[in-house]
């Protein structure tokens, strides 16, 4: 038996990266993991028998904390890859900018560093469409020459993505000499959930089927699903062209809250009873807002038309996504399946 290739995964307990593990292990790698917290790798081993992996003898974990530089040496040590999924969860009190943009920054920097010490081949990392998308307005789907220009009009959060994201690429220009980079920058992500904890798009849809979604705001995205997300990065990492490139993960045309509730209820039925079926006009929600910290949240996205291609990963590395559609769907059937919705 050759020796299996090792790859570090950080942020093991979320979404996107539990799915990076799943593609990993069905295809030889040997995965390790970083939590926060060694007291979360039970619940990583629930959620990866979840998505169908039963043995986990090529599973290992350390424990690494985005905000430590020293953690991170010792996490990358004997690894041929790395995987940075991870992203800081800025604290609830989070306040101004700073606090979203230095945590994610200095982690990508940690990690990026790490890496290079420890002679690691190449390094994928999960930026976001909040990378590429944000600050302008483009009536042409966006692509990976589009990068998110830093106006008063970007929230915090794709703030720091956009900036955690060049970061990396100043990192591999100026001293990542013989370390590769690539970048996947993911849309909306949906799928079937392995836990109860999963990203901002798939409670929209847990929103819908539980009846809390009265009526959808006019918001317009990309979406995807977190299997081909994986994927991407999978193929990121072991595809020679990929290096020194940024890939945009996204299923299609964008998809409208009402066209995502349209989908739900002409599949699912009865299940589906308490799903919209109207749109809210902009201004109702505006001066809901007012009163409402939610939809406040939800305010400056309305009437935003965000459409997005994926054709580079597809011509460059030929990707596969599943349809929107199908990703709306799982997501839906896993939700009802883990009894998730009331």
């Amino acid at each position: 038996m050759e020796n299996k290739e090792t790859v570090l995964v950080t942020g093991g307990s979320g979404f996107i990266a539990s799915y990076c593990m799943i593609a990993l292990l069905n295809n030889g790698y040997k995965v390790k993991a970083t939590l926060r917290s060694l007291k979360k790798s039970d619940l990583v081993k629930q959620m990866l028998k979840e998505g169908g992996i039963s043995s986990f003898e090529d599973l290992s974990f350390a424990e690494a904390d985005l905000q430590d530089e020293s953690s991170w040496e010792k996490a990358v040590e004997g690894c041929q890859y790395v995987i940075h999924v991870a992203s800081p969860t800025p604290h609830t009190d989070a306040v101004t900018e700073d606090d979203f943009v230095i945590p994610a920054k200095n982690g990508v920097l940690f990690v990026m560093k790490a890496a290079k010490k420890a002679g690691v081949k190449r390094v994928v990392l999960t930026s976001a469409f909040g990378a590429v998308g944000f600050g302008t307005v483009k009536t042409t789907p966006y692509t990976e020459e589009d990068w998110t220009v830093l106006n008063d009009t970007v929230f915090p959060y794709q703030k720091s993505k956009t900036i955690s994201e060049q970061t990396a690429w100043d990192f591999i220009k100026n001293e990542g000499a013989g370390m590769e980079l690539a970048v996947v920058n993911p849309t909306g992500v949906l799928g079937p959930v392995l836990a109860d904890d999963f990203s901002h798009s798939i409670q929209n849809i847990k929103q819908m089927l539980n009846g809390d979604m009265k009526a959808c705001p006019k918001i317009i995205s990309g979406y995807v699903d977190v299997r081909d997300v994986a994927d991407l990065h999978f193929k990121a990492m072991t595809l020679p062209q990929a290096s020194g490139q940024r890939f945009i993960a996204v299923a299609g045309e964008g998809y409208s809250l009402l066209d995502t509730a349209n989908v739900l209820r002409k599949s699912l039925g009865e299940k589906a009873s308490k799903v919209p079926s109207r749109e809210l006009p902009n201004w109702f929600i505006k001066l809901l807002a007012i009163f409402n910290p939610k939809l406040k949240a939800v305010a400056p996205y309305l009437g935003m038309v965000k459409r997005a291609s994926s054709q580079k990963a597809i011509a460059m590395l030929g990707w596969k996504p599943r349809s929107t559609e199908e990703a709306i769907l799982a997501t839906a059937n896993s939700l009802i399946k883990m009894n998730l919705i009331q």
